[in-house]
């Protein structure tokens, strides 16, 4: 019998292949491990990055890692760029999802979240890795977000090489607290959430 690590290991590698199969902005690109419990993800979505000459530019191609530790789901995905990206909840070694894991959440939701973060469609400047991106964004959110177009696959999504498994059924967002000031209600896939 396996194990509930690795049910849920197996279940979340499903899910992420379903998913993002032939979804042009999220693009699985690599696993490792059998059920895996490493990811690398590209997105194929608009986001800032600082050049070397210190200019704040636009990338269409970001590239993530994430790691499953043997306390995974409890404990939140290791998430690191591997490209840089300039936003107030990237660093140069990690990426802050702190603010919304849970071990309800699945990992194709956390790797849309990423995937919103990047568009500056998602971001927090209560409590940022990266402080020259935060007040940037403060005082550039007349150009947010970088990309407005939808990142996750909608509910009904299915790809064009299989059917949807009913036990993989597309499972709602979580909801986003409505008592704090700055976040949207509603569907947090369609508006854009900001913690300032």
């Amino acid at each position: 019998m396996l194990s509930p690590r690795i049910r849920r290991l197996k279940l979340d590698h499903d899910m992420v292949k379903q998913r993002f199969a032939n979804w042009p902005t999220i693009e699985l690109s690599g696993t490792a491990g059998i059920p895996p419990e490493a990811y690398r993800v590209t997105y194929h979505i608009k986001g800032l990055y600082v050049s070397a000459g210190g200019e704040i530019l636009e990338r269409d191609s970001h590239h993530l890692e994430i790691n499953l530790s043997l306390g995974y789901p409890r404990r939140a995905p290791q998430c690191r760029m591997l490209s840089p990206v300039f936003h107030p909840n990237f660093d140069e070694g990690s990426v802050c999802i702190g603010d919304f894991w849970a071990a309800s959440e699945g990992l194709d939701d956390l790797i849309v979240r990423v995937g919103r973060m990047i568009a500056y469609q998602e971001y927090n400047t209560k409590s940022p890795l990266n402080g020259l991106a935060a007040k940037w964004a403060a005082q550039h959110i007349e150009l947010l977000p970088i990309d407005g177009r939808t990142i996750a696959p909608p509910s009904t999504y299915n790809s064009s090489s299989e059917q949807a498994d009913s036990s993989l059924s597309q499972k709602p967002p979580s909801a986003v607290a409505t008592d704090q000031p700055g976040v949207v209600q509603g569907d947090p896939w369609d508006r854009r959430i900001v913690i300032e």
